[in-house]
């Protein structure tokens, strides 16, 4: 079993602090965390901290026994997947290729028959195979959440990032891609760490949460311990009530103060 861990992170946008001491507890292979917090709390730096895009001034991150820091950025690319909040490619590429430059990154350029088959399989689990042939800039903001899901999804990593994957997908797009996400952290044995804003789909799919804000993380555990601890109240400026679906998970209502 793969663990997560951050410990003591500090970063800064020059004379602006975002990240102040952050750590958090083990996160574990096969399960979904969802990074829940208001805006500019620093769930996006905190992704790039972890991905080694951005360097912490700071503070420590480990999987496992390894200090991510120490390791060759190559090596560092396979074993952290980042889907980042906002899709970029070449505006001149199809859906197809893009989401097979995911699948060999790092794997070396030359395309076997079997590579064809499975981005073909990926973008018709995604539900997006209508749209192989389709050019980037010819997405909307929806279809271009859900082709960054499968570029993710496609690789094989120790650890998936994702930086609010469901912002412009509509309700049932938003179930489809984060049961997604939870059945492949699953089948991989993988960690996955999702970026949400909606606090009923962070109850439903996460197995565990960790809240942020004002770049300190301010709770973490069950869904059940954060979202009825007061910190979700006093971090969102809202009153928040708690109760139970039909389905035996958590609905959060929120009110204005």
């Amino acid at each position: 079993m793969s663990i997560l861990s951050a410990t003591d992170l500090e970063f800064s946008y020059g004379a602006q602090p975002v990240l102040r001491g952050v750590g958090f507890d083990g996160l574990k292979s096969g399960q979904v965390t969802a990074l829940i917090g208001p805006n500019a709390a620093g769930k996006s730096t905190l992704f790039r901290l972890i991905s080694g895009l951005t360097k912490p001034r700071s503070g420590t991150i480990t999987l496992g026994d390894i200090d991510l820091d120490t390791l060759p950025m190559r090596e560092r690319l396979k074993r952290i997947c980042f889907m980042p909040q906002y899709f970029a490619a070449n505006a001149a590429l199809t859906v197809f290729d893009v989401v097979m430059m995911a699948h060999k990154q790092l794997k070396g350029w030359r395309v076997s028959e079997e590579d064809i088959r499975t981005v073909s399989l990926t973008l018709h689990s995604a539900g997006i195979g209508h749209l192989a042939e389709a050019y980037v800039s010819e997405l909307s903001g929806g279809q271009s959440q859900m082709v960054s899901a499968a570029q993710a999804l496609i690789r094989r990593s120790d650890v998936y990032l994702f930086d609010e994957p469901t912002s412009a997908l509509d309700l049932r797009h938003q179930l489809e891609v984060l049961g997604r996400i939870k059945r492949a952290m699953a089948d991989r044995d993988a960690i996955g760490l999702v970026a949400l804003h909606d606090l009923n789909l962070a109850a439903r799919f996460a197995d565990h949460l960790i809240l942020l804000g004002k770049g300190r993380i301010l709770a973490q555990g069950t869904p059940e311990t954060v979202l009825r601890s007061a910190a979700i109240s006093e971090t969102y400026g809202v009153d928040v009530a708690i109760s139970t679906g039909p389905r035996k998970d958590l609905i959060v209502h929120a009110y204005a103060s």
